[in-house]
């Protein structure tokens, strides 16, 4: 047989076995395709054939997948707004389920699923406080739920293993947080006016400690200063005496200097006596 007879027969031969062959790998879960209609599912990991040109196969991963989803808005049961954003953790159940669901495609279960989940979340948070949501047990918001959850998201073929809630905000247009601001604004306010009020006591009572210390030194100050000067007015005197009895002469003379120093103190004094008065008898001359 010549070659260019049997080559073709050979690449045909080939390329019908690789098209009859398709490998899972761990983690993956394949279901075989006869024109459009599943004929096999849950095929495990390994080597499979399958008949070529007449079907495919389509592999999906089993493994846990992260569902991201966009932030939601809630009411609380105060109607009060809060915006919650999770994500949640789930993988592949049921191929089978999948596949008739989503057609295989990833983007359209993820966006089945979160209505589901959001639903889920809504009847809790609408159930509680805001304060309850924020400061609560968290786990417990979705353990309640889960369950729930589950049911909704076997309709895909998928199930939710986790939810966790990553954050929870007061939306910036909302009125919530205008009054949370305007609460702590007046909380903060209010202890500033108490330490004010606290500061101005304790600056009072030092102040009138201060002025009765400054008083009572100043008192004591006077007291010590008069006795000092009664002291040294009793010493000057007896010094004076002392003096002054040794010579009387120079007494009376010095009595009449202090008396004319005192009378014509001012410069401007007029003193009409007789010339004979005592008064000046050592302001005549002895001649």
């Amino acid at each position: 047989m010549k070659p260019s007879t049997w080559l073709p027969l050979v690449a045909a031969a080939l390329l019908a076995l690789l098209g009859s062959v398709y490998v899972v790998s761990e983690g993956q879960v394949a279901i075989v395709l006869n024109l459009g209609r599943v004929v096999r599912s849950g095929v495990g990991p390994g080597l499979h054939f399958k008949w070529p040109l007449i079907e495919s196969a389509r592999v999906f991963d089993t493994r846990l997948q992260v569902l991201d989803a966009d932030p939601e808005r809630y009411l609380t049961s105060e109607k009060k707004d809060v915006s919650v954003d999770f994500f949640a953790i789930g993988r592949i159940a049921d191929v089978h389920t999948f596949y008739r669901a989503t057609g295989g495609d990833e983007a359209v279960a993820v966006s089945r699923l979160a209505p589901i989940i959001k639903d889920s979340l809504r009847n809790e948070i609408n159930a509680r406080t805001l304060q309850q949501v924020v400061s609560g047990d968290r786990n417990e918001v979705i353990e309640r739920q889960l369950g729930a959850i589950n049911r909704g998201a076997a309709t895909l073929g998928v199930k939710i293993l986790d939810i966790r809630i990553k954050r929870i905000d007061l939306p910036e247009d909302g009125d919530v947080i205008k009054s949370v601001y305007d609460r702590m604004r007046a909380q903060r306010q209010q202890v500033a006016s108490k330490s004010r009020a606290e500061g101005e006591e304790q600056a009072q009572k030092i102040r009138s400690e201060a002025d009765r210390q400054h008083t009572v030194i100043a008192a004591d100050a006077e007291r010590d200063a008069q006795k000092l000067r009664g002291e040294g007015d009793a010493e000057a005197a007896r010094i004076y005496a002392q003096a002054y009895s040794r010579d009387p002469a120079f007494y009376a003379f010095h009595r009449s200097l202090e008396a004319y120093r005192n009378a014509f103190d001012d410069g401007r004094s007029v003193i009409v006596l007789d010339r004979n008065d005592p008064f000046l008898q050592y302001l005549r001359s002895d001649k």
